[in-house]
């Protein structure tokens, strides 16, 4: 069993992008470390770290239920550049699959929400 990021329409042939609940967690604790910090260390992660003490734009990916709820297009248009500029920097490392692999889910992670921006809709977490 695992989650997906699926648009919010009723295209069953639309983008999405899918991991298992520990590939998600995983994905996230990466992206919170190319963002400067730990994931661990914030509230409602295990730790008691405000959110309010980091600053990225991908806060709405980071903190949030990873089993129910959406993203609004508006903060999908917030991360969208950062996610873009991630995929940028990081180059694929010969012998280091884990980050080919991440490079991987946020490349899928941004068509699937210019996809969302596209079409006005909601990325959902399903």
């Amino acid at each position: 069993m695992g989650l997906m990021l699926a648009p919010g329409d009723d295209e069953v042939a639309g983008p999405d992008v899918s991991w298992s609940y520990t590939g998600f967690n995983m994905f996230r604790e990466w992206l919170a470390q190319t963002e400067g910090f730990t994931l661990a260390e914030m509230n409602g992660c295990g730790g008691d770290r405000m959110w309010s003490s980091v600053t990225t734009t991908l806060t709405p990916l980071l903190d949030h239920p990873d089993d129910e709820g959406s993203l609004s297009p508006a903060q999908c248009a917030a991360m969208l550049p950062r996610l873009e500029a991630i995929t940028g920097q990081r180059q694929y490392e010969r012998g280091d699959p884990v980050l080919g692999r991440r490079i991987d889910d946020v490349r899928q992670l941004v068509s699937v929400i210019k996809y969302c921006l596209e079409k006005d809709v909601e990325l959902v977490f399903c």
